[in-house]
């Protein structure tokens, strides 16, 4: 069954790593050095971890063959040995912007505060083989399945469900997730105005 599961766990980080912040420093203070006090933000974002926003959860089934064949001069390829593996599998694709890589900027007189994120980008894209089950459904005298063609197998199946998400606006839409976290987060007296951009 898939589902999309937005802001994941991210928020109760961000409810733990704000109350922290609070309680160690004055982070939303309003300061007489504007370098400083960008730099201070940057530094307690960076802390919260990377900004994973979107996650998305599914559940996977898959059908893989191998099969042998023998080549005999003037006939067609003879098929003598073949394997059918039904595989069943769950995993998570999350997106979000590398916290490393947030810029911040501060102008006391206005007390406006700017903040640069990257773009979203696939963070993980991770199918749980340890507990996936694996189901015969043919497997004939001779045939042999090798582990490999499994993990290849499923590494296909990753890249497509990949590539779907991304050209269905999952980037855009951690985008949108973070944009919301960031100024949840970010809005205090300290600030008159919270700017998110993208780059």
């Amino acid at each position: 069954m898939k589902k999309l599961v937005g802001i994941l766990f991210f928020v109760l980080i961000i409810g733990a790593a704000a109350g922290y912040a609070f309680s160690q420093t004055n982070l939303f203070g309003v300061t007489t050095n504007s370098s400083s006090d960008a730099s201070l933000v940057k530094d307690q974002i960076v802390k919260i971890a990377e900004l994973a926003s979107l996650e998305y959860e599914y559940s996977n089934v898959i059908v893989s063959e191998t099969d042998k064949n023998i080549s005999l001069p003037g006939v067609s390829d003879i098929k003598f040995a073949e394997a059918i593996r039904l595989i069943e599998y769950d995993g998570y694709i999350k997106a979000g912007s590398k916290a490393s890589e947030i810029e911040t900027s501060y102008d006391e007189s206005t007390k406006q505060l700017v903040v640069r994120v990257p773009k979203a980008e696939i963070l993980e894209n991770v199918a749980d083989t340890e507990n996936m089950e694996i189901r015969d459904i043919k497997d004939e005298l001779f045939s042999d399945y090798p582990s490999q063609k499994i993990v290849e197998d499923i590494n296909l199946e990753k890249e497509k469900l990949e590539k779907e998400k991304v050209e269905q606006g999952f980037l855009e839409e951690a985008d949108k997730n973070t944009e919301e976290i960031l100024t949840a987060l970010l809005e205090t007296p300290a600030y008159n105005e919270v700017i998110i951009e993208f780059y």
